[in-house]
């Protein structure tokens, strides 16, 4: 596996977010982690990241245990998270974005970034302030192919974005999948999750409660209602 997570606890303060978790993420695999809000999602990317330290358990990258590991060392190594926020700077326009995070090293250059996502090229002058949300989630996944990236994690990508942008950014997801980068996905549009993954952990109050396979998952209305409150016509 290129990732592997086991036994993961974090904290914020001294609220107990992450109470054991345990995936694995293969080369060229597509992964989502579900659950409700809150449940600790994010709080497990961020803890592989690094940016929650986790005060249990091991992190394992490219066969290297990474947890405790300052988060620049983490994010040098090639691990990338494209925030819910996006985090790109307003200020700088859209080509000053892509370029300040390129790496000579990554097959993703510029006209590659702009071939996957052409309304990128159409507004590269454009500052980042007048992106649509659409576009703006665009420039933060070219940014993060830039820093050539050994696994790619999404936060929420298409939360609040119109139907026609959303299918628009699976099929710029699809295409980055193609080429073989692993991805782990968090996202509440199940429909997105199940076009894009090739397995499925959920996730309830800090722990992996069910793991299945995309076809298995599909397949299982009970565990969507059990723990998505989804039911088969969702």
């Amino acid at each position: 596996m290129i990732l592997e997570t086991q036994d993961v606890h974090g904290y914020y303060g001294k609220s107990h977010v992450l109470q054991g978790i345990s995936l694995g993420v293969d080369a060229g695999e597509v992964v989502t982690l579900l659950g409700r809000n809150g449940a600790g999602k994010t709080t497990t990317l961020k803890a592989i990241v690094g940016v929650v330290p986790p005060m249990k358990g091991s992190v394992t990258f490219k066969g290297q245990n990474v947890a405790g590991m300052a988060a620049h060392r983490i994010a040098a190594m090639g691990v990338c998270l494209v925030p819910e926020n996006r985090g790109i700077f307003k200020l700088l326009s859209v080509e000053e974005n892509l370029t300040m995070a390129a790496r000579k090293t990554s097959p993703w250059q510029l006209p590659d970034v702009y071939r996957i996502f052409p309304r990128l090229k159409e507004r590269r002058k454009n500052g980042g302030s007048q992106l649509s949300g659409g576009e703006q989630q665009m420039l933060a996944i070219g940014r993060a192919l830039m820093t050539d990236p050994k696994l790619l994690m999404l936060d929420e990508p298409v939360e609040g974005l119109a139907p026609v942008i959303v299918e628009e950014i699976v099929a710029q997801i699809i295409q980055i999948k193609a080429t073989g980068m692993p991805i782990i996905l968090v996202e509440q549009n199940l429909a997105v999750c199940t076009q894009l993954a090739d397995r499925h952990y959920i996730v309830e109050q800090g722990r992996i409660v069910h793991e299945a396979s995309n076809a298995a998952f599909l397949a299982d209305d009970r565990i969507k209602d059990r723990y998505l409150g989804v039911n088969s016509a969702a």
